[in-house]
């Protein structure tokens, strides 16, 4: 099974970096979300139940997820769903979200962007996707 999810959490583990013997940039860690919800007899928000996913960024976005997402940081994230099995002693299945992007979600505090720049670019010029001006410095 394969789709396009947007998630919102938090993240558990610290972030995984390695490159693999073929120069594939993949950085991983674990998100949890929780819905909470308010309940008016008791005044109070209540924590339902938690989903637990496995992140995989490549390439680029791994690179910058590596340096940027901390353990704790509420992050959203969108990608592609997978549901993998597994079997060992017991069997179970395994949820990961392929990531096409990660980003800080700013309820809970401030972020700053700075743009990447592309290996072998000069430091000063910043390719934007088209269509998107570049920031004046």
């Amino acid at each position: 099974m394969s789709e396009t999810v947007a998630v919102r959490g938090f993240v558990v583990t610290e972030p995984r970096h390695l490159v693999t013997e073929g120069g594939l940039p993949i950085t991983s860690f674990r998100l949890v979300t929780t819905r909470r919800r308010y309940n008016r007899q008791a005044s109070a928000w209540e924590d339902g139940g938690s989903n637990w996913y496995t992140v995989s960024a490549f390439r680029r976005l791994a690179l910058s997820a590596a340096e940027c997402i901390a353990k704790g940081d509420p992050v959203l994230v969108s990608g592609r769903l997978c549901l993998r099995e597994w079997v060992g002693e017991k069997q179970g299945m395994t949820v990961e979200i392929e990531a096409e992007s990660i980003g800080h979600d700013l309820t809970w505090g401030r972020s700053q962007f700075t743009r990447a720049v592309a290996p072998g670019a000069a430091e000063d010029v910043a390719t934007p996707p088209d269509g998107i001006p570049a920031a004046s410095p």
